[in-house]
């Protein structure tokens, strides 16, 4: 796809699929979506599927299958125990990861569940290049402490790094030397950093994690949720990698850790996930808790449609082709609201465009949410739902204290063949007339917190009556348009 040029000179994506089941879909008048957005207290999370247009709230669970996953879910062995349908995967991921020993969960925060639960104690700490919401819950839960050591180009908002995900190895030395290695759980590598704009990690970066790694006997855990996003970077960003195949340079990630685990709905576009493991002495640690939390180990919570959908969907991932459709998707958006001066993450990452939602809605201090009231007006203007990845996706201290995020951003996930180029177009024309209105989005404020995790069902509202003042100013300006 990207040796594709066009005569007219137009740089676009290209998708190297074609469309053979559509779902329809439906964008309900703004007055509905106004109605809507209060119904779920300004919380994308809790809007009801049937009042969105453009669902860009994530790309966990909802990429689009191929004909050949949906193919393989018809011959599923729903035996309980010792289904035939695993033993396809496990065989999978031994062939690409290369790792003898796998165990089945239905989802990636299970995953992170069975590894705090076995590995992390009272008193420890878990470096890592930077944080995800559920990981570092189950950390802090088990009583350890997560030190983020992202290196200084990964909070930059704009920059031309293009490995903004890379971890400080010095940092990393400095709190072995501190606190000595016996205090470290294990050590936390996120490929494509979820919370500061999808930004891919080297395979060099690695490399050295992992010297330091075995250099002080401590355990390098691999989050591979969102490995096909990275890999693409590498493979087109790294000089050295640029000549390797997707499985080559899948191999030498692998064989760098001693723990992967991954959100399958997220990698192999299918609902379930997985932790691999090099040593039998590592299986053997986590395995009853699989029994105990998911399931039987054949099957770890899943259905074995999905772990047969899930077999043939990380095949796939081995296919560049396939793995560059969000990048490049992702890499337009970005470029077309950057043209139009608005506020993005740069370069383009994985797994959705970012906005920068601090820069955006600069009038609107920490205090009163600026990317949940961004993703609050987006949805009321095109009926688009994003997700907050700002100061709502923290949590509270232990004193009751605000922590206030690094970044203020709205994430506009990109499922996997999912859209269409047209539907992007809408995205960026929605958010261009946005940003020239930016002035009446107001703030929001909290009525109903939970202690954890309150950016999936917590409920907020306008500081002010914005709400209205922005929808007059549709009307005004789109008339009877939806």
């Amino acid at each position: 796809m990207s040796k594709v040029k066009f005569y007219s000179g137009e740089n676009v994506p290209l998708e190297m699929h074609k469309v053979r089941i559509i779902q329809k879909l439906d964008l309900v008048p703004i007055d509905r979506r106004l109605q809507a957005i209060k119904e779920a207290g300004n919380n994308t999370f809790l809007l009801k599927n049937r009042d969105i247009f453009l669902d860009m709230l994530t790309d966990s669970g909802v990429n689009a299958m191929s004909d050949q996953q949906l193919a393989a879910m018809m011959v599923a062995d729903d035996s309980y125990a010792g289904s035939e349908s695993f033993t396809r995967l496990e065989n999978k991921i031994e062939e690409i990861f290369g790792m003898k020993y796998f165990l089945p969960v239905h989802q990636g925060r299970a995953a992170e569940n069975i590894i705090s639960k076995v590995y992390v104690t009272p008193g420890s700490y878990v470096p890592m290049n930077y944080h995800f919401t559920t990981t570092k819950a189950h950390i802090v839960l088990n009583g350890g402490t997560v030190e983020e050591y992202i290196t200084e180009e990964g909070l930059k908002f704009n920059s031309d790094n293009p490995f903004k995900g890379n971890m400080d190895t010095a940092a990393l030395q400095g709190l072995i030397d501190r606190v000595g290695a016996s205090k470290i759980a294990y050590v936390r590598v996120e490929t494509g950093t979820n919370l500061i704009g999808g930004q891919p990690h080297s395979l060099a970066n690695l490399r050295e994690v992992s010297g330091i790694c075995k250099k002080n006997g401590l355990k390098l855990v691999f989050d591979a949720s969102l490995l096909a996003d990275n890999l693409h970077f590498i493979k087109t960003r790294e000089d050295a990698c640029k000549n390797k195949s997707i499985r080559e340079i899948t191999r030498e990630i692998s064989d760098l850790c001693d723990i992967i685990y991954f959100s399958a709905r997220k990698l192999g576009c299918a609902r379930g996930g997985g932790i691999c493991s090099r040593t039998q002495d590592d299986y053997m640690k986590m395995r009853e808790l699989v029994t105990l939390y998911e399931g039987f180990l054949t099957y770890g919570g899943m259905s074995v449609r999905e772990i047969e959908a899930m077999t043939v969907g990380l095949d796939e991932t081995m296919d560049e082709n396939m793995i560059n459709q969000g990048p490049q998707f992702i890499e337009f958006v970005v470029n077309e609201l950057h043209k139009a001066g608005v506020p993005v993450i740069t370069p383009a990452g994985g797994l959705g465009a970012h906005i920068n939602a601090g820069a955006f809605v600069s009038h609107l201090p920490q205090t009163e949410y600026p990317a949940g009231a961004l993703a609050a007006a987006l949805y009321l203007v095109g009926g688009i739902r994003g997700m907050e990845r700002g100061s709502i996706s923290e949590q509270r201290d232990a004193d009751g204290n605000e922590t206030y995020a690094n970044m203020e951003l709205l994430r506009l996930a990109a499922p996997r063949r999912v859209f269409t180029l047209s539907q992007m177009k809408f995205v960026v024309d929605r958010i261009i007339w946005l940003y020239q209105n930016r002035e009446l989005i107001g703030g929001l404020k909290f009525v109903e917190e939970p202690k954890m995790l309150r950016f999936f069902f917590g409920k907020l509202e306008g500081t002010t009556g914005w709400h209205e003042k922005l929808v007059a100013k549709f009307k005004a300006d789109f008339g009877d348009s939806l």
